[in-house]
């Protein structure tokens, strides 16, 4: 897993960091798109609310993750499909 984050930031010319590497696995070990808030939930202990953000924006630029709104006005976040060697896309919205 570390081995995957490293090169796909590596290929995006991004920075290994701490904060970007814990939302990355965050992402592969969750089920379900996952809103800023479930991230914040899950790493307010390692990383600041504004770091999460950050780090949603610049995925999104790279095209590392991509939102989907949902129906309640909420946008979640999942891992682009193009960034996975492996059958592990998270569709699924709870």
């Amino acid at each position: 897993m570390n081995l995957l984050v490293e090169q796909i930031l590596k290929e995006n010319r991004l920075s290994l960091t701490n904060g970007r590497r814990r939302v990355w696995q965050l992402f592969l070990q969750s089920d379900c798109a996952l809103a800023h808030s479930e991230i914040e939930k899950e790493l307010h202990d390692v990383i600041d609310r504004v770091t999460i953000y950050r780090t949603l924006q610049t995925f999104l630029k790279k095209h590392i993750i991509h939102l989907i709104p949902t129906t309640d006005g909420l946008i979640k976040y999942t891992l682009c499909k193009d960034n996975l060697q492996q059958e592990h896309i998270h569709f699924a919205l709870q």
